[in-house]
């Protein structure tokens, strides 16, 4: 059983874990995986879902084990079925394809990610070069870019902005992934804009506060850490940055995990404080396993050491409410879904 995390009480100098809180799952993950679970209760198996609804493989896995079926594209769609877009978005290429084949579409994209959207297409219909900073590839990046490709051009580090050709710089914007790294996003911009003075910041923070306040958390407990685990999956963008950050504030190791299966033990050699956290993305559950290994080998005094406190929700995507509604059944999210304090298991 572990032990309910304390405040930061003085510390004895025995083995250790610092918790990091925020963690784990943020509102926009939420909406979307509570999408999928209430189309399969409503309109029964099997759900059609193109990717995967968010970069996690537990949640993927569980999901299928419901019903739910991931493809990489529309056209593996049975005319007129169900299909729910994930939670990073699509281009509009993408929806004109499902309404091709009369698919039935509920769209479980972030509402952040819907923001950049429509950032992307406001200052396309203003004529102006867009540089999308973002991973080459990243479905997110695909959906933005699709909304105007003839003005984004994608910048997928702060080296490419080094290089990268722009012919028009007299109405240039720049806008980015929702799930990078604060610092080097920054890094990048700074560096754009010492090639093109008059490139101009997007209207809000592109960079979602659940990535944010995930960052935040782990510098404050990377210093103390001889090693940070991070718990999220390889193809998790936030989680993969999470290390990185931990590594660039101070922790001497960081590793990303899926699960505590892949904890490898030859890393607590010498160590007396790990840090832990989890991706935007990965259910509590698997951060409570990793919990129990480390207890297992000693690291039973959890202290959890909160950043900022989080209670957005999202509403779930409108034509789902309206068939929950209509079938007598709650339209609303489920409850408990995000990062909670650790409690026995």
């Amino acid at each position: 059983m572990l032990a309910r995390p304390t405040e930061r009480a003085t510390w004895d100098g025995g083995k250790r874990v610092l918790l990091a809180a925020p963690r784990g799952y943020c509102a926009g993950v939420d909406r979307a995986v509570v999408a999928v679970e209430k189309a399969l209760d409503l309109y029964g198996s099997p759900v059609y879902v193109r990717k995967e609804i968010v970069h996690n493989k537990h949640v993927v896995q569980t999901l299928q084990q419901r019903g739910a079926v991931f493809v990489d594209e529309t056209d593996a769609v049975p005319e007129g079925a169900h299909l729910v877009f994930s939670a990073h978005g699509v281009s509009p290429a993408v929806r004109e394809a499902a309404a091709a084949r009369s698919l039935q579409t509920i769209d479980a994209t972030c509402p952040l990610v819907t923001k950049v959207h429509k950032e992307a297409v406001r200052f396309a219909s203003q004529d102006a070069r867009i540089l999308l900073i973002g991973h080459t590839g990243h479905e997110e990046v695909e959906g933005t870019a699709g909304e105007a490709p003839e003005h984004i051009t994608v910048v997928d580090s702060p080296e490419v902005a080094d290089t990268i050709e722009v012919e028009d710089t007299g109405n240039l914007v720049w806008l980015s992934q929702t799930t990078l790294s604060v610092d080097e996003t920054m890094e990048t911009v700074r560096r754009l804009r010492v090639r093109f003075p008059h490139l101009q910041d997007p209207p809000s923070d592109d960079i979602c506060y659940a990535t944010s306040n995930r960052q935040v958390a782990v510098k404050k407990i990377a210093p103390e850490a001889e090693l940070v685990i991070v718990v999220g999956s390889a193809n998790s963008s936030n989680s993969v940055r999470l290390a990185e950050v931990a590594l660039d504030a101070g922790a001497r190791a960081a590793h990303r995990v899926d699960n505590a299966g892949e904890v490898d033990d030859a890393w607590f050699e010498g160590v007396t404080t790990v840090g832990l956290t989890s991706g935007a993305s990965v259910p509590e559950v698997l951060v409570q396993e990793v919990l129990a290994l480390l207890a297992d080998r000693g690291y039973g005094a959890v202290e959890e050491v909160t950043t900022a406190m989080e209670d957005l929700q999202f509403a779930l995507p409108t034509d789902l409410r309206r068939d929950l509604k209509a079938a007598g059944a709650s339209p609303t999210n489920a409850a408990g879904r995000r990062s909670l304090p650790v409690t026995p298991v």
